[in-house]
């Protein structure tokens, strides 16, 4: 039997409740253990999901802390642009899309020198001082997660948070890579007095990732400033990039689409959630899986399709089957 898998969450705490009406508070854990996933992780050059399962469920949000020493809130340049974080995100709202990176990033530095954990309950924000804390909802559903701010992003798009792999999984969005989500800044000392509660005096400090240290310079060189521009590189393509308008290859999806019986497993306006969707659907299913994408309202959908397929029969137990294995509601569609 495969050995259970250990999931360190940053900040995270276990949460015994006995019932509805203890009083009981979270209690913060101390961090700083391997990362979640196979001790022989191999990274992947494309973004996506993770290939081991945890049960995001029994993740508890992470819980907030104040933190006393220095926030890394100073103005940085990113690919031509120089963003000026806030210094307190205690009254920080927005409303926007967010979504989500994964294995590409398991394991890196973060902005804030911590190592990214994709089963973390951690958060990329362009602005909010690092550390920080947050309470995102998703606006579709209604699902709300706390999480610890501790890393920059996405600059690649007009998105406004992205979140960690579990975050996102337990937001309900993780399959289809974004959502439309409020984010809103918390006071780590109301939070706890929320609870009833003082803070707790105990800390948790997250692993660090070294950072190579940066080669002293002359004395005549160094200028005194209150807030020094930094220069923040990410890594290239980091986090997920917008579904921009590009022209369809028409004659390569009616190549795909010749004769029979097709179904379809989902529609994605992130690309990378259907090419996830569809490597899924490879190793399970023996009929041909592909990706039709198509101009809708303006936004291309990136359509998973499963065909042809012989006879009615062979569709009605595909169906049946992809259900079972909780891989979507797939329905007949035609050729287009």
């Amino acid at each position: 039997m495969p050995q259970p898998i250990r999931v360190v969450v940053y900040g995270a705490v276990a949460l015994l409740l006995a019932s509805c009406s203890s009083s009981r508070a979270p209690e913060p854990v101390q961090p700083g253990g391997p990362i979640s996933g196979p001790g022989d992780y191999s990274r992947p050059h494309k973004d996506g999901a993770p290939w081991w399962e945890v049960d995001v469920s029994r993740i508890p949000d992470a819980v907030p802390m104040p933190h006393y020493g220095s926030f890394k809130a100073n103005p940085y340049t990113v690919l031509g642009k120089t963003y000026y974080p806030m210094s307190d995100a205690r009254r920080y709202q927005a409303v926007g899309t967010a979504s989500w990176y994964g294995t590409k990033f398991h394991g890196q530095a973060t902005a804030n020198g911590e190592a990214y954990d994709l089963y973390g309950m951690t958060a990329a924000h362009k602005t909010l001082p690092l550390p920080s804390y947050v309470r995102v909802t998703n606006l579709d559903n209604g699902r709300t997660v706390i999480l610890r701010v501790n890393d920059r992003g996405p600059f690649y798009s007009d998105r406004i948070i992205d979140l960690s792999f579990a975050a996102a999984k337990k937001l309900g969005y993780a399959e289809s890579g974004t959502a439309r989500v409020k984010v809103e800044g918390i006071d780590p000392h109301e939070w706890w007095a929320a609870q009833g509660r003082p803070v707790p005096m105990v800390l948790a400090q997250p692993k660090m990732v070294a950072q190579p240290q940066p080669q002293a310079k002359p004395q005549s060189a160094v200028r005194v400033a209150s807030a020094p521009i930094e220069q923040y590189t990410p890594p290239p393509q980091q986090h997920a990039a917008a579904v921009l308008p590009v022209q369809i290859d028409a004659k390569k999806n009616d190549s795909l689409a010749a004769s029979g019986l097709y179904l379809q497993v989902g529609a994605f306006a992130n690309p990378d959630a259907a090419e996830l969707l569809k490597a899924k659907l490879s190793g399970t299913v023996s009929a041909p899986v592909f990706i039709s994408s198509v101009v809708r309202n303006q936004q291309i959908l990136h359509r998973v399709r499963l065909g042809p397929i012989g006879t009615q029969g062979e569709a009605q137990q595909l169906q049946d089957s992809l259900r079972l294995a909780n891989l979507g509601q797939p329905t007949l569609v035609k050729p287009d």
